[in-house]
């Protein structure tokens, strides 16, 4: 193809997602970071908060004023101002700011504790005005420094940490950096974490490290969400699980009637989809966010430090056993629901059953009152032939009679005696072939 020709002459028309699914593969591109650098990073809830309401405060940024929705519908942008970059990332549950500035004076690895909320670059109070409810706030300073020696730069990073304990690692195969962090919560709202690079660091590996190292804690940080969640729960699936094995032993022991076992049980059954339905989400997000976790521990290809854990290895140990509480959780509340439908598909059988019975005792009574039936009508079809034989007859004598007035020689009594054995059968006759009639039209 020519470098003149688009690939609309040459190829079928495109498929309407094609180029926004191609293009997220760059959707968020890692920040490029000069050492030495501060990162400040904060994410927070987005829940019932709108693009709109996230853009007017982006607007309070100097010269971001002409800042539009519509820079914001790609869930991305990064915000160039003096002194410092600002990139806005906003997720399915959450939205993240970092900021991206210079090392203030006063912060290099040879300061002990440091002050460095004082120093974020952007206007003051802007950060506490940032819409939502903060679950991750980050200070991460990275710098260059000598490696040869891990124990004189874990000493000083102890100091730069304020003599708290640290774990560290060398991150990637050739040992590029170290990272270090203490996982505290300071009473600005910030943790801190701390990067020391080989010199030399190319700004493009700073800016992965440094993604690489706050996707961590945020997803850390997501998928222990579910932790309270359980821990609530826990009560109600305990609760649930004892009625349930109340109502199998009454249902066994047929101690209650089936409309009081199936009242209860339809009111367990529904408390139990209830819960179900609200945390169902949260118990698949969090599986979610551990996987990321295990990818980004992954990614950072640590090697260990004599004398302190790796931040893997910390994360792991206390991580591992909330999400096996999480995910133990999750199976119990399926595993409860299994167990009430088989009871509702036992309580069913039972209730099928009793209505069985019922029904051959219902049909046992009406085929014996359909018996009855037949030998009354039976009794009042002899009783209805004898009738009309009885009116036939009377009517052959009546006519005897006037034959006889009119001076035939006729006896009345004698030709309606003779006469009666064929109007009975006559009419008998006639009467079977009704019901022959009858029989066949149905």
């Amino acid at each position: 193809m020519s470098p003149t020709e688009t690939p609309s002459a040459l190829l079928p028309p495109d498929d309407p997602q094609r180029e926004l699914l191609h293009n997220e593969v760059h959707a968020r591109p890692p920040a490029r970071i000069r050492l030495p650098a501060l990162v400040s990073y904060v994410a927070v809830f987005h829940d019932g908060l709108t693009r709109e309401q996230e853009c007017a405060h982006l607007r309070h940024l100097p010269g971001q004023q002409a800042l539009g929705v519509d820079d914001l519908q790609g869930n991305f942008l990064r915000i160039r101002a003096p002194g410092y970059t600002l990139k806005w990332e906003r997720h399915t549950e959450f939205t993240r700011y970092s900021i991206v500035q210079p090392l203030p004076e006063g912060a290099s690895l040879d300061a002990p504790e440091p002050g460095l909320s004082d120093s974020i670059a952007t206007p003051p109070g802007w950060l506490a005005g940032i819409p939502g409810r903060t679950f991750a706030a980050i200070q991460l300073v990275m710098v260059e420094a000598d490696l040869e020696t891990p124990a004189n730069v874990l000493a000083q990073a102890r100091r730069w940490f304020g003599d708290h304990t640290i774990v560290a690692s060398f991150m990637g195969n050739n040992a590029h950096s170290l990272a270090a962090t203490d996982f505290l919560l300071r009473p600005d709202g910030f943790e801190r974490m701390l990067v020391v690079g080989r010199p030399g660091t190319s700004q493009t590996r700073a800016g992965r490290i440094a993604a690489r190292l706050l996707e961590l804690e945020t997803y850390r940080l997501m998928a222990l969400r579910g932790l309270p969640v359980v821990k609530a729960l826990a009560p109600r699936l305990a609760q649930s699980e004892r009625q349930l094995a109340d109502i199998t032993a009454q249902l066994e022991n047929k101690s209650a009637s089936d409309q009081a076992l199936l009242d209860t049980l339809v009111s367990l059954a529904a408390g139990v989809e209830r819960a179900t339905a609200e945390h169902v989400f949260r118990f698949s997000a969090t599986r979610a966010y551990d996987t990321l976790v295990g990818q980004r521990i992954a990614e950072l290809r640590e090697q260990p430090i004599p004398g302190t854990q790796t931040i893997g290895e910390f994360m792991q140990r206390r991580l591992s056993p909330a999400m096996a509480t999480v995910e133990s959780t999750h199976q119990r509340l399926a595993s409860l629901s299994d167990r009430v439908t088989r009871t509702s598909a036992l309580l069913r059988t039972r209730v099928d059953i009793a209505t069985e019975e019922q029904n051959q005792q219902l049909l046992a009574k009406l085929t014996k009152g359909q018996e009855l039936q037949l030998r009354l009508q039976s009794t009042v079809e002899g009783l209805s032939i004898a009738a009309i034989s009885y009116y036939v007859i009377s009517l052959i004598l009546y006519l005897g009679k006037a034959g006889k007035e009119i001076g035939l020689p006729v006896k009345p009594e004698l030709l309606a005696g003779a006469l009666i054995p064929l109007v009975l059968w006559s009419v008998w006759r006639t009467t079977k072939k009704i019901h022959e009639k009858l029989h066949a039209d149905h």
